[in-house]
């Protein structure tokens, strides 16, 4: 497998829109992130797009990407979540819709938000002015079948809100945590690749990871590798390369990564794992 980091910032990106802090004017690329957002590339070909940021189309045109065949939302904030209707082009060119995956709770928010994607009665005649989204609900520790790779969706806290991150493979992903309960943290041990949310040194959030609170985790899961992601204009990627254990980097907008595949070393009861039809 193969992941690329779409957007690496925070809901207010970097630079903040009016700052001139260090960061935020830094020469570095590696220091201007979009919002959150990642592309699974599979061994087949598909892809597995990773929330739906508002910079969504700028992120697939600068990574070249022409095909969505999944999607996962973690949560339901406008920094993941307010891109979706840049997947109007992938449901228009391949003339289905794309399946996404969500917790319930999630898709009841996409329903009502995005009325005009989701709803039953809309004009046919206006099919192309949207795109065509087939939502598929998971739930915590069931593993389900997307692009045809088993996932783990694997429950965090985030504020009132509960984040789907997934295990896939030796790879798992978590963004906007504040803890991460203890099955989410078996499921995790055994990945050889690990994405963690980290805002900044410091000062915790009542809400997301600081710092040193997603290095505490990833010490806790063990991964070979950890890439940080969530970051804000309060951390610079090479302060952060000075600072951080061995194992453990900030990720970086536009960063691909390749993940070993083992598809039997994912730690998942396959016998239990089921396509989600709801």
């Amino acid at each position: 497998m193969r992941l690329t980091f779409l957007g690496t910032g925070t809901s207010f990106g970097v630079p903040v829109v009016g700052c001139d802090c260090p960061v935020c004017t830094s020469p570095d690329p590696r220091d201007r992130r979009t919002r959150h957002g990642s592309l699974l590339s599979l061994e087949d070909g598909r892809t597995v797009l990773v929330d739906t940021p508002p910079e969504l189309r700028l992120q697939l045109l600068r990574e070249g990407a022409v095909r969505v065949d999944a999607v996962w939302f973690t949560h339901v904030h406008a920094d993941h979540l307010h891109g979706i209707d840049d997947l109007r082009i992938f449901s228009l060119r391949s003339r289905q819709s794309v399946p996404a995956f969500c917790s319930e709770s999630a898709r009841e928010v996409l329903r009502r938000r995005f009325e005009y994607v989701f709803s039953e009665t809309s004009d046919p005649e206006d099919a192309t002015l949207r795109p065509e989204i087939s939502l598929h609900t998971v739930r915590a520790g069931r593993p389900t079948v997307v692009a045809g790779r088993r996932f783990l969706p694997l429950a965090v806290p985030h504020g009132r809100q509960e984040v789907f991150g997934f295990r896939v493979g030796r790879l798992g992903y978590i963004t906007d945590a504040k803890d991460l309960p203890p099955a989410t943290l078996s499921a995790l041990r055994g990945v050889h690749t690990l994405v963690l949310n980290a805002l900044w040194w410091g000062n915790p959030h009542p809400n997301h990871f600081n710092v040193e609170e997603a290095v505490s985790a990833a010490l806790e899961v063990g991964a070979e590798r950890t890439f940080l992601v969530h970051l804000s204009h309060r951390v610079g990627h090479e302060d952060l390369l000075g600072r951080l254990p061995e194992g453990i980097t900030p990720a970086y907008d536009g960063l691909t990564v390749e993940i070993p595949d083992e598809q039997d070393d994912d730690g998942l009861d396959h016998a239990q794992t089921e396509e989600m039809n709801t």
